[in-house]
C-alpha cells in the first residue's frame, strides 16, 4: 500500500504566538508527520461579530467573548504565514493550512500551497468549493456533519470547477470536540470510498490514538489529528488534541500498521520459512512395518519435523505396499508421483 499521509493538525493551538507555532512544528517533525497544518482566516470574513461560540469552545475558553473575538486573537497574517512556511522548509516538513474564506484561499494560493484542505464547515459552501476546485491543486475534503447527498454535491462542484475526482481525498470526520467513541462511525469511511470511488482518509477528534490507527487498517490514505504542546493550555482545541509523546506514538503505530497490512498475497513470509520443517510433520512409521505390508492409518503416524514425505500427502501413501522394512519413527520413503528418493532427507 502507499504510505499514509499523516497531517499533524496544529490548527489554532499556537494561540496567536509565532514562537509557540514554531514549537508545534518542531513537535510534528520529531513525531515523523508528513505535514503540519494550521488554519488561515480573516475573522471578519468568517463569522458575524455577534456569533456565539460552539459549546465546546465555551467549555474550553469561557462564554465571556464572542466567537469573533476569540478567532481574532488566533489569526495568522501573511507575514506570519511566510515565517512559518520558511521554518517548515528548513525543517523538511510540508506546511499546510486550511483556508476558511475567499481571501484566505487566494493567500495560500499565492504561497503556492500544493494541497488545499477544505474543512467540514465549508462542504456546503458552493462558492468556496468552486474557488478551491478552480485552483488545479490536490484537495482534501472533510465531511463532518455531512450526509452522502451533500458529499455528492460537493464532489460534483469541485469536479465542475476543474478538479478531477482522482485528485480529491475525502476524509470521514466528526465535528464534536472530542468525539464520543459511539459517534465515530468509522465504517462510514468505507461507505464513502465505495459510493464515490475516491481515496479516503480520516480526520480524528477522539481522545487517544486508537481510532486513527484503526482507520489506517480500514484503508485510510490520509490521517489528520490535532496536537498541542500541553492539553492544559488555554484555547479552544487543546483539550481534544494529542500531546507530543502521543503524537509520536500515533505516527509510529501507523507506520507499523502500514507494514503489517502487507501486499495481500497469502504465502509463507520470509521470516517464517525457517519454521516450516519445525512446525509441520512428515509421515513416519507408527510401529514396525515389514517389507510388503500395506501402509495404513494403523501403522503410520505423522510427526515433526517435516523432513520426509509431507503429511499433506497422507492419502497418497495409504494403501501402498512397503518397499522396505521400517522401525517405529522411521521416515516413510516410498516414491510417489512427483516425489523422487532424492527428495527424502
Amino acid at each position: 500500500m502507499e504510505k499514509v499521509f499523516i497531517i499533524a493538525e496544529a490548527g489554532v493551538n499556537h494561540n496567536g504566538d509565532l514562537d509557540l507555532a514554531r514549537k508545534l512544528i518542531d513537535v510534528a517533525v520529531d513525531a515523523g508527520a508528513d505535514a503540519v497544518k494550521f488554519q488561515t482566516f480573516k475573522s471578519e470574513r468568517l463569522v458575524k461579530k455577534t456569533a456565539e461560540k460552539a459549546d465546546y469552545q465555551k467549555d474550553t475558553t469561557g462564554a465571556h467573548e464572542t466567537q469573533f473575538q476569540m478567532l481574532k486573537r488566533l489569526e495568522l497574517d501573511a507575514s506570519d504565514h511566510k515565517i512559518l512556511i520558511d521554518y517548515c522548509n528548513g525543517k523538511n516538513i510540508l506546511f499546510l493550512s486550511t483556508p476558511f474564506d475567499m481571501e484566505s484561499i487566494r493567500l495560500l494560493y499565492d504561497f503556492d500551497m500544493p494541497i488545499f484542505k477544505a474543512p467540514s464547515g465549508e462542504l456546503t459552501n458552493i462558492p468556496y468549493l468552486r474557488a478551491v476546485g478552480a485552483l488545479g491543486k490536490k484537495i482534501i475534503l472533510s465531511t463532518g456533519l455531512a450526509n452522502l447527498a451533500e458529499i455528492s454535491k460537493a464532489l460534483q462542484t469541485l469536479e465542475g470547477a476543474g478538479t478531477p475526482r482522482d485528485r480529491i481525498t475525502v476524509l470521514h470526520a466528526n465535528t464534536a470536540y472530542p468525539t464520543p467513541m459511539e459517534d465515530v462511525n468509522l465504517n462510514a469511511m468505507r461507505t464513502i470510498a465505495d459510493r464515490f470511488k475516491v481515496k479516503v482518509g480520516y480526520s480524528d477528534h477522539t481522545l487517544g490514538i486508537e481510532v486513527p490507527i484503526a482507520a489506517v487498517a480500514l484503508g485510510a490514505s490520509v490521517i489528520e489529528k490535532h496536537f498541542t504542546l500541553d492539553r492544559d493550555m488555554e484555547g479552544p482545541d487543546h483539550r481534544a488534541s494529542l500531546e507530543p509523546d502521543e503524537l509520536k506514538n500515533m505516527v509510529s503505530a501507523i507506520r507499523n500498521i502500514e507494514q503489517a497490512l502487507g501486499n495481500g498475497l497469502k504465502q509463507a513470509s520470509k521470516s517464517e520459512l525457517k519454521n516450516i520443517s519445525v512446525a509441520r510433520k512428515s509421515i513416519v512409521a507408527a510401529k514396525e512395518i515389514k517389507k510388503g505390508d500395506i501402509l495404513t492409518s494403523d501403522n503410520l503416524v505423522t510427526k515433526r519435523p517435516d523432513n520426509g514425505i509431507s503429511s499433506l500427502r497422507w492419502d497418497e501413501v495409504l494403501g501402498l505396499k512397503a518397499s522396505q522394512n521400517y522401525m517405529p519413527d522411521d521416515l516413510i520413503t516410498e516414491v510417489l508421483p512427483g516425489l523422487q528418493k532424492a527428495d527424502i532427507i
